[in-house]
């Protein structure tokens, strides 16, 4: 295991180039402080935004004039802070960035309640009147959806001034995570030492050694037991705060109020999580006890459940191979989407630095009239190289869609957010199995494909499940605490892995990994992505060009449609469960195929 750097001590090479955005520290901060006469500017709009459709017009491109700017400002703090997160002055900056959200939050607020004012004849009308309402038509429309749950101008203003604070359990959560959270190492039965932090934690779990995996797992699960109560909290905060926004503005309930926000129905949400869970386990099942019997393991416990089925087989990769493969993977979306492709792995967009006070995991953040930056820990393995082809996939959808629509229009629903990063690791994988007639190659590659339905179908679902049970658990008054948190957690990772798997109690602890609880239901919305670029891509095999081309209408799109449309756009009818239960039928064939290929060995 390779030591831990200081940000300092990471060459260039391996971060991402932030002069994109602004060329040091002081550029961006002459720009923060620009922000308060960008915001006069829209104020000046406050009583007289809806007077007619040219004033209306004007409003909103003013509007989306000052939204560019202070994303570019956010993104580079926060891309400081998720770089180096024990750095005081990221710290500090990033503080001052939430403040300022805050800020403009509050000054923007009438916006959006002016509008409301307005009867829909009118709007209409002006949109017929106004050519250049047009370019937000969907935006205005999407609006008014929610006249019926807005709030008085002046309520609406206070919760926007509380915006910083509204924020702020997600703000502890990672700050806790990556500047105070410390993990002891761990020895094994020969003597080994081990460090372990949260970054490093993710390889202990795919170690091919029975004894690391196990003990870093129990050294993990102190680490986090230790915080278990303060991170209840935590999260207990933001979901009050969730349940009591959904009652002050007269949802049915806050799952409603998330759902509606994402333009998805309770029934396409409920059918996500039951169908996956109830039809998945049995092939997931299938997998843990294969995993158990090849390995020769005493038991299947769930620190064991990333265990690699051939651990003398773990393909070394250096960035500049993942690179090369990634591209050759690609091509078959064509010259457009390839220059992107290609900007990103060469023109420093992408930090795969492992650093002290990095944050764990993998992102793409897309700031409109730049580029997208992507975050990655690089452990020179191939599996690296799935994990920047998904974060790619972001990168080269809101490029497109950058390209193609203003910034009102760019980003979907999170229904689809996930489609266009599985769908290139998907490619990925189609392009290796077809290059490679190496047994354990190919073996390898139907083992990292499970491994995406794995975190997608599985770990992410089961999230989702979690944060159904215990927002249905809040809104009837019972006190989300570490103790009830750990329970449904545990009860949720049982009722699917069933027998098979030992699921001990430190396996409670896991819903202090990750930060998507947060973030709204987003969790479930990664096995939709999933589902619908598992029907594109076996369009594509089939189809060729056509194919492709309605895929990339879906990219370019952006969120000029609702999710449903989105993904018909891209040919996947996600109205009924018949692509849920096709995705999972298609793992049950990858499990097939790993259970033929030991037998025949």
């Amino acid at each position: 295991m390779k030591e831990t750097l200081d940000r300092t001590q990471i060459p260039e090479e391996e971060t991402w180039d932030l002069t994109d955005l602004f060329s040091d520290r002081s550029t961006w901060l002459s720009e923060v402080a620009q922000v308060p006469d960008a915001l006069a500017e829209v104020s000046a709009f406050k009583g007289k935004s809806v007077q007619d459709a040219a004033t209306l017009l004007q409003l909103l491109e003013a509007k989306e004039k000052l939204e560019e700017r202070l994303t570019r400002i956010f993104t580079y703090a926060m891309l400081k802070e998720s770089s180096d997160g024990g750095n005081p002055e990221n710290q500090a900056d990033a503080a001052r960035i939430a403040a300022l959200g805050s800020e403009a939050g509050a000054a923007t607020s009438f916006i959006k309640s002016e509008i409301l004012e307005l009867d829909p004849e009118t709007l209409q009308k002006w949109l017929n009147e106004e050519p250049g309402l047009e370019d937000f038509h969907k935006t205005l429309k999407d609006l008014m959806e929610e006249k019926p749950y807005q709030l008085s101008a002046e309520t609406e203003n206070v919760l926007a001034a509380f915006g910083e604070v509204h924020s702020s359990p997600f703000m502890i959560y990672e700050r806790s995570k990556t500047s105070d959270m410390t993990f002891r190492s761990f020895k094994t039965a020969d003597g080994t030492e081990y460090p372990l932090t949260f970054n490093t934690f993710e390889s202990y779990e795919s170690h091919p050694d029975t004894d690391v995996r196990r003990r870093a797992y129990e050294a993990f699960s102190d680490g986090l037991r230790a915080y278990q109560n303060t991170y209840a909290a935590t999260y207990a905060t933001e979901i009050t705060r969730s349940i009591t926004e959904s009652r002050l503005r007269g949802y049915e309930s806050v799952t409603q109020m998330l759902l509606h926000g994402q333009q998805v129905t309770e029934e396409m949400y409920h059918r996500q999580l039951d169908t996956i869970q109830e039809e998945l386990a049995p092939h997931m099942r299938r997998l843990a006890a294969l995993k158990k019997k090849m390995l020769g393991l005493d038991k299947m416990t769930y620190a064991d459940l990333k265990a690699p089925l051939d651990p003398d087989f773990d393909p070394d990769m250096s960035y500049e191979e993942a690179g090369d493969m990634i591209l050759k993977s690609l091509e078959v979306m064509g010259e457009e989407y390839m220059q992107f492709m290609e900007k990103g792995l060469k023109e420093r967009w992408v930090d795969r630095a492992d650093n002290h006070g990095k944050r764990s995991g993998a992102f793409c953040s897309s700031p409109y009239g730049v580029h997208p930056y992507i975050l990655v820990t690089w452990n020179d393995n191939m599996r690296d190289a799935f994990t920047l082809a998904h974060e790619l996939g972001h990168a080269g959808h809101f490029s497109m869609a950058g390209r193609y629509q203003r910034i009102s229009n760019t980003r979907p629903s999170l229904y689809f957010i996930e489609a266009p990063s599985t769908m290139n690791e998907m490619l990925l994988s189609r392009h290796i199995l077809d290059q490679s007639n190496d047994t354990r190659m190919r073996r390898w590659v139907v083992l990292q494909s499970l491994g995406t339905y794995y975190h997608n179908f599985v770990t992410h679902i089961l999230e989702g499940e979690l944060q159904r049970r215990i927002y249905a658990l809040a809104e009837k008054g019972e006190a989300i605490t570490a103790q009830v948190l750990n329970r449904e957690k545990r009860d949720t990772l049982q009722k699917f892995w069933g027998p098979d798997v030992e699921i001990d109690e430190d396996a409670g602890l896991t819903w202090m990994k990750q930060p998507h609880y947060y973030m709204g239901l987003y969790p479930y919305t990664y096995s939709a992505g999933l589902t619908a670029s598992t029907a594109a891509a076996q369009h594509i095999q089939q189809e060729g060009e056509p194919a492709v081309e309605r895929w990339l209408a879906a990219l370019k799109a952006g969120g000029t449609k609702k999710p449903l449309e989105l993904m018909q756009l891209a040919g996947v009818d996600m109205t009924t469960k018949k692509p849920i239960q096709e995705a999972v039928a298609y793992v049950g064939t990858l499990v097939d195929e790993l259970e033929q290929s030991f037998e025949t060995t």
